[in-house]
């Protein structure tokens, strides 16, 4: 089994649950140090798509998963791996246990664009749903759309 850091959409434990049927949630914590930040609008979808970058200054909320092997290959088509549109990043996750190596799906693209009101409201849904603080719940619902 692999580590992986849920953030953004991927926080619903009903989509985990779909997307990867043999790997359980095992905890939550942050990813200091990066901000979750939207790109690759021009893709096609309906508005921006969520990804994380490197910034000292912020952090973003986690779940992770111990994703079984026979979920990781659905994961990364999910995702759009093999298109190039997302990849695995090694990130490093702290929690009330300490900090932990994990992979995160970061996008290949720009940073840049709105995501719809749909798809941030989904995401704000699936962070409060999986026990991120009301503040940063309350901070995803102002984002601009």
């Amino acid at each position: 089994m692999s580590l992986f850091a849920a953030y953004a959409g991927t926080l619903d434990a009903r989509l985990m649950a779909r997307r990867a049927p043999h790997s359980p949630l095992r905890s939550t914590g942050w990813l200091n140090g990066w901000r979750l930040t939207f790109g690759g609008e021009h893709m096609g979808w309906e508005g921006a798509l969520a990804t994380i970058v490197e910034d000292p200054l912020h952090q973003v909320f986690v779940c992770l998963y111990d994703i079984a092997d026979m979920d990781e290959e659905a994961m990364d088509r999910w995702e759009g791996v093999p298109l190039g549109i997302y990849r695995r990043a090694l990130v490093r996750v702290h929690t009330l246990e300490g900090d932990v190596a994990a992979w995160a799906y970061v996008l290949n693209d720009y940073e840049g664009g709105l995501p719809s009101a749909r798809y941030l409201g989904e995401i704000a849904d699936a962070a409060e749903s999986a026990g991120a603080p009301h503040d940063y719940v309350m901070e995803l619902r102002k984002r601009p759309c």
